[in-house]
């Protein structure tokens, strides 16, 4: 084990807002304008963001499409003295976004790593789904295709609260099945468009919420499932 205080910070992992921006630490506008590069999973939207706080630095696109064949080349330049702040299109990185690997890398190679606190979105739906946080398990996406129905299996008998994070077009399937694993009556918390001007948490069993998300023409915005935890 070794003492990396006193070794300089090369890459910083900085929470970007959700949705509101003014969602966004003191902390983590200086660093942004301190490094001298920032890795963003869309530069566009990254651009935007920096573009609001006054700030204009060299970027790079650093996505999970592309991080196996980028993250030697960013790590040739950490290694070389460059500062760099990591960010994701929302929330913080490394959760259900880019971040892993590159961190991975860093700490095999002595590299010193800083994550500042921040926003993240499955916090805020937690709460609000008044099933108590003292604890919980963070399932992040499910598997898309393969896999899918067996981990879904696994976690009937979990007795935590189970968050998962879903797409809109995925979601009344995701409802479905986990009504038809877990039971209809299995009370559940769906947060779409968290902290923005269209937030909405609904509350019910997942029976309802299937048939309530299902019944709707148009589902926007990134959302968080919540699942009590099976009290069988």
């Amino acid at each position: 084990m070794s003492d990396s205080s006193e070794t300089p910070t090369v890459l910083y992992l900085v929470p970007t807002p959700i949705g509101n921006l003014e969602d966004i630490t003191l902390r983590a506008i200086r660093i942004l304008g301190e490094v001298d590069v920032v890795l963003a999973e869309d530069t566009r939207t990254s651009g935007r963001l920096m573009q609001h706080l006054g700030l204009k630095k060299p970027m790079l696109s650093y996505h999970l499409h592309n991080e196996h064949q980028t993250v030697q080349r960013v790590l040739d330049r950490l290694e070389k003295g460059e500062k760099m702040a990591l960010v994701s299109d929302a929330g913080t990185p490394g959760i259900s976004d880019p971040g892993f690997l590159l961190v991975r890398e860093c700490l095999a190679k002595g590299l010193k790593v800083e994550c500042l606190p921040g926003a993240t979105a499955f916090v805020p739906a937690l709460l609000k789904s008044g099933f108590g946080a003292e604890r919980f398990t963070f399932e992040g996406f499910l598997p898309v295709k393969k896999g899918r129905q067996t981990r879904i299996r696994e976690l009937q008998p979990e007795t935590r609260t189970m968050i998962f994070y879903e797409s809109p077009h995925r979601i009344v399937k995701t409802l479905e099945q986990l009504s038809e694993a877990f039971g209809p009556e299995r009370l559940a918390s769906v947060s779409r468009e968290l902290t923005k001007l269209f937030e909405e948490t609904v509350n019910g069993t997942l029976a309802e919420l299937a048939a309530e998300f299902a019944g709707r023409t148009s589902i926007k915005g990134e959302i968080v499932v919540v699942v009590q935890g099976n009290r069988e």
